[in-house]
């Protein structure tokens, strides 16, 4: 046997053992914990926390827009709720302009425009910081959450010691295509076996950014971090989710996976776009997982274990399917083995999560396969390679000097006022809406 074959037949046998040992632990953590479900008793209204949801948009569809907002007014809520909607410099306006309207028009919503485009990082910070729930929910502009989602939520954080919770994901657009079919599995598995065994040990390790709830208290004493992410000395705009959870974790809280919190977001149908939003998921996850090494010793073995499988796992599979390529390019010959352990393991993982969701459909789930090998691993590797660059990024940021200078116009200031308890004036009310102009500084 020569050394490419040799090589890859060695990496695959490592990649197999630690996916063994890694994907059996995950299984089993990730069941459900019956002696943590939520009780369903719901405290009085007036025991219940208030909850201010965020939402900051960017050239979101005026249908996905709406969708988004009408599935957050119809909370079933019983404790006080407001919604603050930040347009981040949006250059379809004029499109979206009469969905803010209509909203605009529910004492519980605030709409903020911003007058360019600032990042979704500090679009966020712009309505925290004139917000005054006990807890904040951040929703994406293209996701829709169950009618139980904030009560669901807001009753997990009724501990303490909790800072962060999430909801479980799924695909609004699962039937789009078969790319869209595969990802809707590919978040199922994502939230129940990996979100779902973290929480076990109170760590989850990325509260997702289309449903995370975040206690306030919290996150005002690590909003000045956030705002301010470094890495290679240089700002950092994206992977927020992830980094804002692992703030969580370094101040001591707990993070948890709340699995019957439904929240159906839109996920690319095609190709191109879905490598550059794993691109981006990728550059962040290796990031903060370097942030977050000085924690694994606290949050217990597995955790350690899941940090390696996810990280030294593709790298192991990498390395395999590079030697077996050239094995097969330099010397016509099929590098069987490591071809029969990657189709097995894939059999076996898609067997395992059809037999758990009880649902046929995971047998499918195969075809992603041939898409991490020979998509996703270099895209991984890229970014790897790629720290620091924030290219291929759905949005991009102002210059930081401009945003001090920055003006937002703000929608509902009466609702603002209610909020805040301060008096604000403003102008007659046409159709329902009051336009005022507020310096971001004075937030």
């Amino acid at each position: 046997m020569n050394l490419l074959a040799t090589t890859s037949t060695v990496a695959i046998s490592c990649y197999a053992l630690l996916s063994a040992v890694y994907k059996s632990a995950q299984a089993i953590y990730a069941m459900k914990d019956d002696g943590q479900a939520l009780s369903d008793d719901e405290p009085d209204a007036g025991a219940l926390p208030s909850v201010d949801v965020i939402v900051p948009c960017f050239n979101e569809s005026p249908q996905t827009l709406s969708a988004c907002l009408e599935s957050i007014a119809k909370q079933n809520y019983s404790g006080k709720l407001r919604v603050y909607v930040v347009d981040d410099g949006s250059s379809n306006r004029d499109a979206v302009r009469p969905v803010y309207d209509a909203y605009a028009r529910d004492p519980r919503f605030s709409i903020i425009l911003e007058r360019k485009n600032i990042g979704k990082r500090k679009a966020q910070i712009t309505a925290i910081r004139r917000s005054r729930g006990d807890l904040v929910l951040n929703v994406d502009s293209d996701t829709m959450i169950a009618a139980d989602v904030v009560t669901k939520l807001a009753l997990k954080m009724l501990d303490p010691s909790i800072g962060a919770a999430m909801g479980q994901l799924t695909a609004s657009n699962r039937d789009a295509t078969w790319l869209t079919r595969l990802i809707d599995m590919e978040y199922w598995l994502a939230c129940n076996e990996e979100r779902a065994a973290q929480a076990r040990f109170g760590a989850v390790m990325c509260c997702c950014g289309p449903c995370a709830m975040y206690r306030r208290s919290a996150l005002l004493s690590l909003l000045d971090q956030y705002e301010t992410q470094v890495f290679r000395g240089k700002p950092s705009d994206f992977g927020e989710d992830r980094h804002l959870t692992i703030l969580m974790l370094q101040a001591g809280f707990r993070t948890e996976y709340v699995p019957d919190a439904i929240a159906a977001t839109v996920v690319p149908d095609r190709l191109g776009p879905y490598l550059r939003q794993q691109l981006r998921w990728a550059r962040s996850t290796f990031r903060d997982t370097l942030l977050s090494l000085h924690l694994l010793p606290g949050l217990g073995r597995y955790l350690t274990l899941d940090v390696i499988g996810q990280n030294l796992g593709p790298l192991l599979l990498a390395l395999a399917l590079l030697t077996g390529l050239s094995q097969f390019a330099f010397t016509a010959t099929v590098p069987w083995f490591t071809v029969v352990t990657i189709a097995a393991m894939t059999m076996v993982r898609c067997c395992v999560a059809a037999f758990r969701a009880r649902e046929s459909r995971f047998i499918g789930f195969s075809l992603h396969t041939p898409i991490n090998l020979f998509l996703l691993l270099p895209v991984k590797a890229y970014a790897l390679c790629t720290l620091s660059n924030s290219d291929w990024l759905s949005r991009n940021s102002a210059n930081p000097a401009d945003q001090a200078r920055e003006r937002v116009i703000s929608l509902n200031p009466i609702a603002e006022a209610n909020a805040t308890g301060i008096s604000r004036s403003g102008g007659p009310i046409g159709k329902g809406v009051v336009t005022r102009f507020v310096d971001v500084d004075d937030v």
